[in-house]
């Protein structure tokens, strides 16, 4: 994408949580074409250090770290004044901690993206904004009709199975976390409407890809990968046989993409953004299919369903498709092999790091 003149020139780009795991491989597809990228992140997630570390090596001075909390009205202010576009990652991403904490997640996903979106609004200048957000507004589809096959839920609606579930469902925001974001996405949406900024949104499904840093509570497709490379136990919220549509981060980059360049043509409509029907898969059939790639068996421990979770959700992506020129997803397999050999590296660079340590400590001791 070096020289693309739909994104190689112009002024920065803002990205709020840009040192996260799809911030972080959408600055680096930005600074790679040319862009100057300003990563604002508080920098409080486990990894995220080193993938801001990886964006200065790789872009240099194209890189400009702004360490602040979106919650932080000046510094979003002065981040947002010269900038071309503002994609906005900077979230609390746990349902389990929203359970926890409703107020700090409230304060994070939805004052942060009014912090945001008021700062640009107030700057007087047309700054398109693209959101993410997430396919828990649509709440826990529980009266879609399920059957188990293949150690899968699926619905027994050939309409829903074949094309999965599309923006026309309505919006039933459950747990806090439902609600912050939900409502996120909601204002985001409005100020198109009240006030003429161009934004839209991406209600996403799972993305999983390189410089993710998975958790039981978010990132479940490279934790899976992690547990499973370490020979560590997998834990399982449910039956497992819950299904999700998953996407590699390259083609959810290419959608952010296409999104703000044709922010015109999209401003004020959401678009679910997976890997479609031909990407869903449950907890049990990855796991089947780790234990086939690294030629062993894993061990999974079964607890409780979480509150809010979906036992299906499957994206239809055919709108965002159409309206955005999206090809083809990757495979789900592919993508996955793709992760596993990532981590699998990750682990090597560590291990050499850790043992180069341990020789300087050696060698002055």
């Amino acid at each position: 994408m070096t020289g693309d003149p739909g994104i190689g020139a112009g002024g920065p780009i803002l990205i709020t949580g840009g040192a996260g795991f799809i911030g972080s491989n959408l600055a680096d597809r930005l600074a790679e074409a040319g862009r100057s990228v300003i990563v604002f992140d508080a920098l409080t997630r486990p990894g995220v250090e080193r993938n801001l570390g990886w964006l200065q090596e790789r872009h240099g001075d194209r890189i400009h770290a702004v360490r602040a909390d979106i919650r932080d009205r000046d510094a979003l202010a002065s981040a947002i004044r010269e900038c071309d576009a503002a994609f906005h990652f900077a979230a609390q991403v746990a349902v389990t901690t929203s359970m926890v904490d409703p107020r700090d997640d409230f304060t994070v996903n939805l004052e942060g993206t009014l912090n945001l979106l008021e700062a640009l609004r107030e700057s007087g200048r047309r700054v398109p904004v693209v959101f993410a957000s997430t396919n828990k507004v649509y709440g826990d589809l529980a009266d879609i009709p399920l059957a188990i096959e293949n150690d899968a839920y699926m619905p027994t609606d050939p309409a829903v199975r074949g094309r999965g579930v599309s923006e026309d469902r309505p919006l039933d925001f459950h747990t806090p976390y439902g609600c912050s974001k939900g409502a996120a996405d909601q204002y985001v949406l409005d100020y198109a409407r009240s006030f003429g900024l161009p934004t839209a949104v991406l209600r996403m499904s799972c993305i999983y890809g390189q410089r993710q840093m998975g958790t039981e509570d978010q990132g479940w497709v490279a934790h899976f990968l992690i547990r499973a490379l370490d020979g560590e136990p997998i834990s399982i919220y449910g039956d497992g046989r819950q299904v999700r549509d998953i996407l590699d981060v390259a083609d959810a980059v290419d959608a952010y993409l296409a999104c703000w360049k044709r922010i015109e043509a999209v401003s004020g409509q959401a678009f679910n953004l997976g890997g479609g029907p031909q990407n869903a898969v449950s907890l049990r059939q990855l796991i089947a299919h780790i234990e086939q790639s690294i030629g062993r068996s894993v061990e999974t421990r079964y607890a409780d369903w979480r509150a809010g979770d979906q036992r299906y959700y499957v994206s239809d992506p055919s709108r965002a498709q159409a309206a955005l020129g999206l090809g083809a997803p990757v495979p789900w397999r592919t993508g996955v092999g793709r992760l596993a050999r990532w981590l699998e590296g990750e682990r090597a660079a560590r291990a050499v790091a850790v043992q180069y340590a341990d020789a300087r400590l050696e060698a002055a001791s």
